[in-house]
C-alpha cells in the first residue's frame, strides 16, 4: 500500500463512473496525481470505473458560499468552505430546496430534482452549476 506524505491546504478531486471516457483511452489503466511538486503513486483503475473531473471555480463555491449563509441564516462567523455539508450547517431537506432555489436565481439555470439530490455539499452545488452554465450556453 501507498503512502503519502506531505501538508496540503485543499485537495478535491471527484472520481465518478464515465463508460464513454474510457471507450476513446481504453489503454488507460492508472492515473498519476501531482500537487504543488508531490507526486502521488498511480492509482490502478479498473476499465470503465472511473472519470477524472476538475472542481468549480473558486469564485463559484464564494458564490454558493454566500447564499448558503443567507438562505440558512447563517451568522457571519460560521465558515461555510467547499467541503461544508448542508446537513452540517444545519439545513434540512426544505432548506435545502430553498437553496437550490436560491442557486437557480442567482446562476440563471435550472437543477433537475434528480440532481438536486445528490447535492450534498456546497462543493457539489458549485460544481453542478458550473456544468449546467456551460451547458446552458453551449
Amino acid at each position: 500500500m501507498a503512502s503519502v506524505t506531505g501538508s496540503f491546504t485543499a485537495l478535491s478531486c471527484s472520481i465518478k463512473p464515465n463508460q464513454a471516457f474510457f471507450n476513446r483511452a481504453s489503454r488507460l489503466n492508472s492515473v498519476s496525481l501531482a500537487v504543488s511538486g508531490k507526486n502521488f503513486p498511480s492509482l490502478r483503475m479498473q476499465p470503465a470505473r472511473f472519470r477524472i473531473s476538475c472542481a468549480a471555480k473558486s469564485e463559484t463555491v464564494e458564490k454558493v458560499c454566500k447564499i448558503v449563509k443567507k438562505q440558512l441564516a447563517l451568522t457571519p462567523e460560521t465558515e461555510v468552505a467547499g467541503h461544508s455539508t448542508f446537513i452540517s450547517l444545519g439545513a434540512d431537506s426544505l432548506d435545502t430546496v430553498e437553496i437550490v432555489m436560491g442557486l437557480e436565481e442567482e446562476f440563471g439555470i435550472s437543477v433537475e430534482e434528480e440532481s438536486a439530490q445528490s447535492i450534498v455539499t456546497v462543493q457539489d452545488a458549485a460544481d453542478l452549476i458550473e456544468k449546467l452554465v456551460v451547458e446552458k450556453n453551449a
